[in-house]
């Protein structure tokens, strides 16, 4: 069965690359136990607060956004000196370094085209790095995949992670706590979808099954599985079970890397991988309700409709007083139904934008 995956950030009452941080010895930093592949396990909330004991009292932790460097007073100064002192401020260089940049660099340095020559282009004998990476990667594009398509992707991706970058909560009880980590986690999903029929689920992680005993009707799911591996020796140790509930990720052992489980519907299955952990910064998205948050998916599948799951959205809500996210996308059916009533009426406080999923483009 084919699958797609979706890139979601947790909090850890729970963000994304590699933590550079020296071994203390044991086991409560990310290690690498298979270079460039996986970590060996470490406790999340030591890992945690061992970061924040070595930061704390430095203003590392501070989510505040960090204050302008002062510039030099304009009057009387050259604006060759002046623009000088500001890059050097911005790049944290030498004065020096900063007027050789210039005088490199500057606006008197550019040449246009000449009139025969197509900007869209890149020619052969650029000494430019990254001119030369571009030109790589786009040809590599031509070869793959279609120029347009590959363009309406990158802008999708761009638009899910940029949504929520520095935003701060309305409430200030909603602001995320200084030192907080941020997680990471890649999601691969079937590509048959399931409606929730079911509330029984579990995680797996390093030999231990969490399962959702929130409801009554919920099942142990793992059982099953426990069971199958008690019945012989099958060479995969002693299985363990507890209630997802009575946990968080700040409780776990995890590795960075490693495919893990999350089984709900009795046989709907996603591999989940934690690729990074880290702390909160000032540019995170630092409101603790929109968490989880959704910064990647999978840009083949259309945007279902978040009441009906089937149908693909055609409207999209901000400020809803109906709508448990924000935003929020309805098919047309759902959004009328929800929002007015059978005389066409508005029903509570909301803003609607009709949505254009990128998907239909496939």
């Amino acid at each position: 069965m084919a699958e797609g995956d979706s890139g979601v950030s947790l909090f850890s009452g729970m963000s994304s690359g590699q933590v550079p941080v020296p071994n203390s010895g044991g086991c409560n930093f990310p290690e690498y136990e298979i270079p460039e592949i996986n970590t060996r396990a470490f406790h999340v909330g030591t890992f945690g607060e061992q970061w924040r004991g070595r930061l704390s009292g430095h203003g590392d932790l501070s989510l505040k956004e960090p204050p302008a460097s002062a510039l030099p007073e304009r009057g009387g100064v050259a604006d060759s000196a002046w623009e000088d002192a500001t890059v050097a401020r911005d790049l944290g260089c030498s004065m020096e370094a900063a007027a050789e940049l210039r005088a490199i660099c500057g606006l008197d340095k550019l040449k246009c085209l000449e009139e025969e020559e197509d900007p869209e282009v890149i020619p052969e004998n650029t000494d430019l790095v990254t001119l030369g990476v571009r030109k790589r990667l786009l040809e590599h594009r031509e070869e793959t995949i279609t120029i347009d398509r590959v363009c309406r992707q990158e802008t999708f991706a761009y638009e899910m992670e940029s949504r929520a970058v520095g935003k701060k909560p309305e409430n200030a009880a909603d602001m995320i706590e200084e030192g907080e980590l941020i997680l990471s986690v890649n999601i691969l999903y079937p590509v048959i979808f399931h409606k929730d029929l079911y509330k029984s689920a579990f995680f797996y992680f390093e030999g231990t099954f969490y399962n959702d005993k929130r409801y009554p009707e919920c099942r142990d799911l793992s059982r099953t599985i426990i069971e199958w591996s008690e019945s012989h020796d099958r060479g995969y140790g002693k299985f363990q079970a507890a209630k997802m509930e009575d946990f968080s990720f700040n409780d776990l052992n995890i590795k960075l890397g490693v495919p893990y489980l999350y089984c709900h519907q009795g046989d709907c299955e996603h591999v989940i991988v934690v690729t990074d952990i880290r702390l909160v910064h000032c540019d995170d998205c630092l409101d603790r309700k929109l968490y989880p948050l959704l910064i990647k998916k999978h840009w083949l599948w259309t945007r279902k409709c978040f009441v009906c799951k089937m149908y693909t959205a055609r409207w999209v809500t901000n400020n809803d007083s109906f709508a448990p996210d924000d935003p929020c996308f309805f098919c047309d059916v759902c959004f009328r139904m929800l929002h007015y009533d059978s005389e066409g009426n508005k029903l509570g406080e909301f803003l609607a934008y009709p949505y254009v999923d990128p998907g239909t483009f496939n």
